[in-house]
């Protein structure tokens, strides 16, 4: 066997090249548990792969799982090592929690954190248990975790509202979508109170109580539904970073995007409150779109642009200003770009030679981007 030419430094090893191709990872891989509701197999399906995982080699470690009572989570949890939990005195009373500094000082491959929302008792080393797994993770450890779809920040009122439970505990979005992959721990309405009503979840004595509460069917829809588009941003998310990687620009999104191109003209609200209906009749997201052309508009119309620009704020859009000469041209780009599917476009009375270059503009709009449903809006222009 011939050795390695140390002289030319271009020449390098297998293991060389394979760093530089796939340089080592810095930060731990988070894999969420999504689930809509107490029973419904998140930690259950997050054990499962864990042992999984373990019986392949893989170093893995339990940093803190709650079964609830229930036997088969239990007959998992038993299958891995664990890490002790810390116990803390808090006011006369002895809880126990996480043990955040055993598992960075044991450093497995990947650690199992149940329940993410939940508050760390006073005297731990961070308030929130999701900024210890943002700890872990720092430290190049895999995590995986479960939460339920109720304590995400942005979705907490919403539940409220509909359920009538206050939840006290949540997580901020973006932690959410700083997950690499979520997994939907998903039964039917139907199955989950068949489950409620043999005891598998809280005990029979608990169960008609919370069949008439919180596991009212009509809840669980609602609870499964809001599940169910978190995921599909999530995935679709995962799909438009894989585009963006790959440079490929086909209409490939998982969820409907509408834009609304607005001016600085007060008819552009009726556009944005047409665009909004679209995006709710089709379960997809807002987008509003202003193309600044460099014209040096009066005071009143910044004004009445601005209005519309908060107007589509109050509406949850996500509002973009780009800069481009041609409307048509910019809007074109931005579609492509955002892989907007349907675009809302306003169109006044017009006559004469100022329809002409409206409905060129629309033709070259087309032609830069055949890809997109085009709906034109007939604004009527204010009376005086």
């Amino acid at each position: 066997m011939g050795t390695r030419d140390t002289s030319n430094p271009s020449l390098k090893s297998p293991e060389e090249w394979l760093e530089k191709v796939a340089p080592e990872k810095t930060q731990g891989t988070f894999k969420l548990f999504l689930g809509y509701a107490p029973g419904v197999g998140k930690t259950y399906n997050m054990l499962s792969e864990a042992i999984r995982r373990h019986q392949r080699g893989e170093d893995i470690v339990v940093g803190v799982v709650e079964t609830h009572g229930r036997p088969r989570t239990a007959e998992l949890a038993e299958q891995l090592e664990v890490v002790p939990r810390r116990r803390i005195e808090y006011k006369g009373v002895v809880f126990e929690e996480m043990d955040l500094d055993g598992i960075l000082t044991r450093k497995p491959q990947i650690v199992l954190i149940d329940e993410l929302a939940h508050s760390n008792i006073e005297g731990s080393k961070h308030r929130k248990r999701y900024e210890d797994v943002l700890e872990v993770l720092a430290a190049n450890i895999d995590v995986l975790a479960t939460m339920n779809v109720q304590h995400i920040e942005s979705v907490a009122p919403t539940v409220q509202s509909v359920t009538g439970v206050v939840i006290r505990e949540t997580v901020p979005d973006w932690l959410v979508q700083r997950a690499d992959e979520i997994v939907m721990a998903d039964l039917t309405p139907e199955a989950l109170q068949t489950r409620m009503r043999r005891g598998d979840i809280y005990g029979i004595a608990r169960a008609e109580k919370a069949l008439a509460n919180f596991f009212r069917r009509g809840n669980l829809i609602a609870l499964r539904e809001l599940a169910l588009q978190h995921v599909t941003k999530a995935v679709d998310r995962t799909l438009t970073a894989y585009m963006d990687a790959k440079r490929i620009e086909a209409h490939w999104a998982v969820r409907e995007r509408v834009a609304v191109c607005i001016s600085s003209n007060s008819s552009s609200q009726m556009l944005i409150a047409r665009g909004a209906r679209v995006a709710e009749g089709v379960g997809g997201e807002l987008f509003v779109v202003h193309v600044d052309t460099d014209e040096d508009l009066p005071d009143e119309e910044k004004s009445t642009l601005a209005s519309n620009i908060q107007f589509a704020q109050n509406l949850d859009a996500q509002v973009f200003t780009i800069k481009g000469k041609s409307v048509a041209h910019a809007a074109a780009s931005f579609v492509r770009e955002k892989r907007i599917t349907h675009i809302v476009f306003g169109r006044t009375a017009v006559h004469g030679f100022r329809k002409y270059l409206y409905y060129w503009a629309i033709q070259h709009f087309l032609k830069e981007s055949p890809n997109v449903d085009v709906h034109i809006v007939t604004q009527h222009p204010e009376r005086e």
